[in-house]
């Protein structure tokens, strides 16, 4: 183990002549946090620790191995991926514990600053800086009419910090899996208690009023007419989340196309639900989906259905039916390689994406494209192009096999009072949003 000053001083010396530009405050400067457990350098996650004396270090031989890494990285100033600024892309919890977030940081700090230019002739204390590169050397800046301005990094950066968030995002998995497995451990003694009006002892996590299962009640009302109403906060608090009908719910969540309630839902199931965007129009279908469309796609189904365009329809939001045409329609088209050793069978490789240009109002004009990422016969391969109709298609024969009832309570003879024109979710684009494939 080395300082954290010292491993400033190793990565800046050893990244000296690397294509991609570097920092020399990758340990100490925002938005590192060496007392965190980890830091981000390139792609590779670094794990620190509490040295003898009690100061936090990291190991020197993965310095070096990410510094080596690095510099093997070839990056083509001419080869330019748009990164920004995409209208209506949504904003990310602060709650999820994805702490790089990379192209949404970059968006916030160049609207905060103005000119890209500023933070480096000012040559202040706080380093712009992503996983130990120095973005803001390498950004490139074009504009539109003297209007629309965009930013550009090349390639090659970009599926550096590609492959840092997602490693990153599999790190904080790892350790949010480890403490939970520590706090089911802990005996119940360590639990602060305190005594209610009737003198018995209860739990913060038990409250004293029971709380009652959610039978429909906010059925087909609108979102943007319920959210105003008082008290409503206190009235989903006092539900069981309606999908896994055991944490008390926190949320109203709905459907962002047709606007309508669908039923009251725990934080968790909530973020379980949300699609993994990169773009407004572009899905990383992450681990999560086997539990949507998997193991529990009967429960989320059928809760996604709440929705009254959604089951007229017989179709899911625009992203969670582009995330399934990925995860299921195009399942046997995902490369595999062999698995490890000592492990039997084949393992599929890199990352699904899928992308889409256009709208569900449009569905002639609506592609989706599913891909994979970081697959060793192309980091970016394509697999697939499907038709938004096609795609509508695929889901109702996978939905009546699926889940027969939810599929027979669905269909264009249900309209439940359905607006004669739902409002689109995402605008048709140039395709520049694409870039990556």
């Amino acid at each position: 183990m080395i300082t954290v000053s010292a491993a400033d001083a190793l990565w800046a010396e050893l990244t000296i002549d690397s294509a991609v530009p570097t920092v020399s405050a990758a340990f100490t400067g925002f938005p590192a946090d060496a007392g965190e457990g980890y830091v981000l350098l390139g792609a590779r996650v670094v794990r620190t620790g509490k040295t003898r004396d009690g100061q936090w270090g990291v190991p020197e031989v993965e310095v070096r191995r990410s510094a080596a890494e690095l510099g093997a990285v070839a990056m083509d100033p001419q080869d330019l991926v748009r990164i920004g600024p995409f209208g209506g892309a949504p904003k990310q919890e602060h709650g999820e514990g994805i702490l790089l977030r990379w192209r949404q940081r970059i968006t916030c700090e160049l609207l905060e600053q103005g000119d890209p230019e500023e933070p480096v002739r000012r040559g202040g204390d706080q380093s712009f800086h992503l996983a130990g590169i120095d973005w803001r050397r390498i950004l490139v800046e074009r504009t539109r009419d003297r209007t629309v301005r965009t930013w550009w990094l090349p390639r090659a950066v970009v599926r550096l910090l590609d492959e840092a968030e997602h490693a990153e995002r599999q790190w904080l998995q790892t350790a949010r899996t480890r403490q939970k497995s520590a706090a089911v451990t802990e005996p119940p003694s360590q639990h602060p208690h305190t005594r209610g009006t009737d003198g018995r002892e209860t739990s913060p996590d038990c409250p004293t009023a029971p709380l009652r299962p959610y039978n429909g009640e906010l059925q087909g009302r609108l979102y943007s007419v319920l959210s105003r109403k008082p008290g409503i906060s206190r009235k989903v608090a006092g539900w069981t989340c309606a999908v896994c009908r055991t944490a008390p719910a926190t949320v109203l969540d709905h459907c962002h196309e047709h606007g309508y309630v669908r039923a009251p839902v725990c934080q968790s199931c909530n973020t379980q639900e949300r699609p993994d965007h990169l773009y407004s129009n572009d899905i990383r279908v992450a681990d999560h989906y086997v539990r949507l469309f998997d193991t529990h796609a009967v429960d989320w189904l059928r809760h996604w259905h709440r929705c009254p365009g959604c089951r007229a329809r017989t179709t899911l939001p625009l992203p969670h039916l582009a995330a399934w045409t990925a995860h299921t329609a195009c399942r046997p088209l995902r490369p595999t390689h062999p698995a490890p050793r000592g492990s039997r069978g084949r393992k599929p490789c890199g990352v699904l994406r899928v992308s889409w240009t256009g709208n569900q109002n449009a569905p002639r004009s609506c592609l989706l494209t599913v891909g994979v990422d970081f697959c060793p016969s192309g980091e970016h391969r394509v697999l697939a192009r499907v038709t938004y109709r096609e795609a509508v298609e695929r889901f109702g024969t996978w939905l009546t096999e699926t889940a027969p009832d939810v599929g027979a309570a669905a269909g264009p003879d249900r309209l439940d009072d359905l607006p004669s024109r739902s409002r689109p979710v995402i605008a048709d684009t140039d395709s520049e949003g694409l870039s990556l494939f």
